[in-house]
Parts: structure tokens; C-alpha cells; sequence
């Protein structure tokens, strides 16, 4: 966990939420009153954000004491109770609303990924995120794809070149696209995988002539090209599938041999966890 990151989020999501302050707990509740509340699960999933819930917690008041029963990648059903927290009553509810939108949502996507994961079982895939994240969330919403037992793609433009079809067609084509990204890391000396989308088997053999490059991405493959283009390849590049994949059709294209398979979905549609913060 990024604990500066993270810090930088819960002040920044506390001040969106609480503004000059909670009135309703602040007109209604004493302020040296002190309570404790459950973190109980309505649904059935992977449990995320716990370890987020206690830095929340931390920041809003430090005297708050939180008992954890349930830990991040725990599988949970109705009725299930992930942790409970006790002190002053105002803090509780100030954390409250921040804690439930982080964990409905990450828990969401780590059972989204959990299940995809759990289809690939006894193939050599891996499950990528992508960067069609929540803005602000990013990090978060790849934690969560984490402890689904997934595997995070870039983070963001800063961390990998990865040349998509806009690339290709605004350098000119394919060579010149991947011969342009290799000078740029010479010039400003980075580091930085390589990965190239291609389009067919015609884009494909033009990366293989080229070279130069870490990751293929074949994007919007049919299964039997897909295979054949894995065959070609023949493990001299990492590949990854993209475009028109489904929980229906996600084995077929992990069986045709590539190393990853990314799904947007995994971030940008899945159902929040029905969680709730529910006074004791």
C-alpha cells in the first residue's frame, strides 16, 4: 500500500464529503458520546478495502478502535460481519459514508476478478486491468484487481509505452511508430516495456520483422486467428488479448495460449457489494 497516496485520497474524498462538518451528527449527537458499529455484508463475493477501512478510520480519529474479523481476499455471504469499530460516535459516522463507497466498490471488483480468475484455472492466463478506471480511484480499483487475483496492467501513460492503433496510424505506420518509441527511451534515457496493438495477422507480421518490441497486443482477435497468431509468435514476444471478451468466451481465447487477456470490465462495469455500517 501506498500510505502516502492513500492519506492524499482520504483527506481529499473527507473534505468532498464532510465540507465545514458533519451537522447532522454534530446537532444531534453529544460529542463526547462513544459507540461501536459492524461492518456486516449483505452479499455474497471477495472482501476488499479492509486495509483501506483502517487507514480511514486513522485519519478521522486516531482513537478509534477497530477489531477485524474478516481480511481483504476473504470470501463472504450475508450476514458475515468483517470487522467492528468503537469509540466517539461523531468519528464513526464521519468515516462512515468514505469507508462503504471504498469497500462496496473495491469488494465489487475483486469478486468480478475472482471469477474470471477462478474460469482460467489450469491455463497459463493471466487477467489484466486497464486504465478505464474510476478518475481519482485508479489505484484503488487496481488494489482491488489484486486481491481478486488479478494482475495489474500500466498505471498509467507515465509507466510503458504501449503503441495503439491512434499511435500506428498518426506516425505512419507500424515500423515507424516502434522505431520512434526505442529512440525516445534512448533520448530521454527510460526504461520502459514496449507493448504494440495489432489489428490482424498483416499488422503482426510487421511487429515480428520490426522487433524491438516486449508485448504484443492482438486486439479483437477471431479464436482461430488468435492462435495462429500465437504460433507464430512462438513465446519470442509476451502476448495479450483484448476486445470482444466475455465471461462466456474468456477460456476459448485463454486456451488459444496467450500470456494475458485484459478486460476493462473488470473497472469500468461491475456491481458494488452490498455492504453496510450498522450501529451495536
Amino acid at each position: 500500500m501506498d500510505k502516502e497516496l492513500i492519506h492524499h485520497f482520504i483527506i481529499e474524498a473527507l473534505k468532498e464529503d464532510v465540507g465545514d462538518g458533519d451537522h447532522t451528527s454534530l446537532s444531534t449527537i453529544p460529542s463526547d458520546s462513544t459507540g461501536k458499529a459492524k461492518l456486516l455484508v449483505k452479499d455474497e463475493g471477495i472482501l476488499a478495502g479492509v486495509e483501506l477501512a483502517l487507514e480511514i478510520f486513522k485519519v478521522v480519529d486516531a482513537n478509534l478502535k477497530v477489531n477485524v474479523f474478516l481480511n481483504d481476499g476473504a470470501v463472504i455471504k450475508p450476514k458475515d460481519v468483517a470487522f467492528e469499530v468503537e469509540g466517539n460516535s461523531q468519528s464513526i459516522l464521519k468515516a462512515e459514508r468514505l469507508v462503504l463507497n471504498c469497500m462496496q466498490r473495491m469488494s465489487g471488483i475483486a469478486t468480478k476478478t475472482r471469477q474470471i480468475v477462478d474460469l482460467l484455472k489450469d491455463t497459463h492466463t493471466k487477467v489484466l486491468d486497464t486504465r478505464k478506471t474510476t478518475p481519482g480511484m485508479r489505484y484503488l480499483e487496481k488494489w482491488a484487481v489484486r486481491i481478486g487475483g488479478g494482475v495489474n496492467h500500466r498505471f498509467g501513460l507515465y509507466d510503458m509505452i504501449l503503441i495503439k492503433d491512434n499511435h500506428v496510424d498518426y506516425a505512419g505506420g507500424i515500423r515507424q511508430a516502434i522505431e520512434r518509441a526505442n529512440q525516445y527511451l534512448i533520448d530521454h534515457n527510460k526504461k520502459l516495456a514496449i507493448e504494440i496493438e495489432v489489428r490482424n495477422l498483416d499488422e503482426l507480421d510487421q511487429v515480428l520483422q520490426a522487433g524491438h518490441v516486449n508485448r504484443i497486443l492482438l486486439d479483437n482477435f477471431n479464436f482461430a486467428d488468435l492462435k495462429q497468431a500465437v504460433d507464430v509468435i512462438q513465446g519470442r514476444f509476451i502476448t495479450e488479448a483484448s476486445g470482444g471478451i466475455t465471461i462466456d468466451n474468456i477460456r476459448g481465447y485463454a486456451e488459444c495460449g496467450v500470456d494475458y487477456i485484459s478486460v476493462g470490465a473488470l473497472t469500468h462495469s461491475i456491481k458494488s457489494l452490498d455492504l453496510s455500517l450498522k450501529a451495536i
